[in-house]
């Protein structure tokens, strides 16, 4: 599976770098010189990064190959993406990657299967969006989404091995006719 490390943006200066907008908690690292980055659309890729600096808080990278502004210029758009395979797990056991949430399935402290993670969003506060199962699966909504607070009073236990989230979910959350 591909993540999504980077966006290529506008060129900066005349020797070829880009802006690149971030879109990993490691840039130190997946934009390290010498490493080589699948693209989208692939045709573009891979790229190899040979210089990378940050300037007044913006990641600046230049590509092998690309010399001029003109060739950074071409790449504007392109976004950067590494093998998930390629990835470190993280050392704390409470903490997971986007791609490790996203199709598992999500049930009840009870086992009332309630849908499947399908994104993680970062809007100040980690949400989970689930799609929920249609009619008849115990109260929960039939279409749309269900969005579920990522922390560990709702969110009681991951496992990605099994491919189930359970949830604690208070009144209301699964069905707002319920709330209090």
């Amino acid at each position: 599976m591909q993540v999504t490390v980077g966006r290529i943006g506008r060129p900066h200066g005349i020797r070829g770098d880009v802006v690149v907008g971030v879109r990993t908690d490691e840039p130190e690292l997946r934009f390290a010189v010498g490493s080589r980055l699948d693209t989208d659309p692939a045709d573009v890729g891979p790229l190899t990064v040979a210089a990378m600096r940050w300037h007044s808080g913006t990641l600046l990278v230049r590509f092998g190959g690309v010399r001029d502004r003109d060739a950074a210029a071409a790449l504007g758009g392109t976004w950067l993406t590494v093998d998930s395979g390629t990835l470190a797990a993280p050392e704390d056991p409470d903490e997971y990657r986007d791609h490790d949430l996203v199709g598992l399935s999500v049930r009840t402290v009870d086992g009332t299967v309630v849908g499947t993670v399908e994104d993680v969003l970062h809007h100040g506060q980690d949400m989970l969006a689930v799609r929920p199962l249609g009619g008849g699966d115990g109260g929960t909504a039939a279409s749309g989404e269900i969005l579920v607070p990522f922390v560990k009073a709702i969110v009681t236990e991951v496992d990605v091995a099994a491919g189930v989230l359970v949830i604690d979910p208070p009144p209301g959350l699964l069905n707002p006719d319920e709330a209090l």
